[in-house]
């Protein structure tokens, strides 16, 4: 399903601005739109500067006045809203944040077009539905637990991915695995889709860059309890990157030939921290394991 907002904008270039592309200066006097955005509605046409359409290269000087009339296209699905729990910690105006349980899937795709995270937020905000993704920041695996970030508006959404795209966003995960890791250190090892099985992604030369730092916090016999921190964000990225050193996570039946009662990869999103995208005040949010890895860690 397609959205169509009608936008009507009318603004200063700032002082400071002075010197940069038309785009660029955009983007700063409306920071709830993407430059994409702002670049394609100067290039139609919808954009006026002192009464003129400009090029989005020409360089601004700044005070000149902006008025933009054009239409935006947000192109969702029809998705419907389901009355299921959701586990928010913390909740304004421009932000939540969920502390997603395992088995359940992030939002609806082939297969899974209900019962998902996203389906719960339009039931808990139906205009959540005007945004990419319902605002959904960010992605778990179906059996990963922990800490997801919601925009609430557009302004938080388009700023919160800008985070994202610039790794301002710290993301810090628990997880157990196989075998006794002797310290911590780094794993930079390129990601993509599996050559021969589609559902999995790995360690491949042509791969997207993947980054990603662990440490010790508790060796066992057979097993070791890690903490690890995200430079990038590939999908399984955590899964594949361990599965790849060998010391692949408990209970990860995708990527793991190692047999394992857990019913779950034993990951957790433990903690996040970044920039609210409204007043720019450093947040942190932590969680605790769930009860069903604190449980592996007594057996352990």
């Amino acid at each position: 399903m397609a959205i169509v907002q009608l936008i009507e904008l009318s603004g200063t270039i700032p002082l400071n601005a002075q010197g940069k592309r038309l785009d660029q200066a955009l983007a700063i006097l409306f920071p709830e739109y993407s430059r994409e955005n702002l670049k394609q509605w100067i290039i139609k046409g919808d954009c006026q500067v002192n009464n003129k359409i400009l090029s989005p290269k020409i360089k601004v000087k700044g005070g000149e006045i902006v008025n933009i009339s054009t239409k935006l296209t947000i192109q969702n699905q029809n998705w419907q809203p389901e009355n299921l729990p959701l586990n928010i910690i913390y909740e304004d105006q421009d932000i939540l944040i969920l502390n997603k349980p395992s088995n359940i899937i992030m939002h609806p795709a082939a297969g899974n077009w209900q019962g998902t995270i996203l389906n719960a937020l339009l039931n808990y905000n139906m205009e959540l539905n005007l945004l990419p993704r319902a605002g959904i920041i960010h992605r778990l695996d179906q059996d990963t637990t922990g800490l997801v970030i919601v925009a609430k508006n557009l302004l938080s959404y388009n700023q919160l991915i800008l985070q994202q795209k610039n790794h301002e966003i710290t993301k810090i995960y628990e997880a157990v695995v196989f075998g006794t890791l002797i310290a911590g250190g780094t794993i930079n090892a390129p990601i993509g889709r599996h050559p021969r099985n589609r559902l999995k992604m790995d360690v491949i030369d042509n791969g997207k860059p993947a980054i990603t730092h662990y440490r010790i916090l508790k060796k066992f016999k057979n097993h070791t309890h890690i903490k690890l921190q995200l430079e990038t964000g590939r999908t399984h990225q955590i899964r594949v990157h361990m599965q790849h050193i060998n010391h692949p996570i408990v209970g990860d039946r995708l990527y793991s030939k190692f047999s394992s009662t857990f019913p779950r990869q034993a990951l957790h999103a433990k903690e996040l921290s970044f920039k609210h995208p409204i007043t720019n005040q450093d947040l942190c949010f932590t969680t605790s394991l769930p009860l069903d890895l604190q449980n592996l860690l007594t057996k352990l």
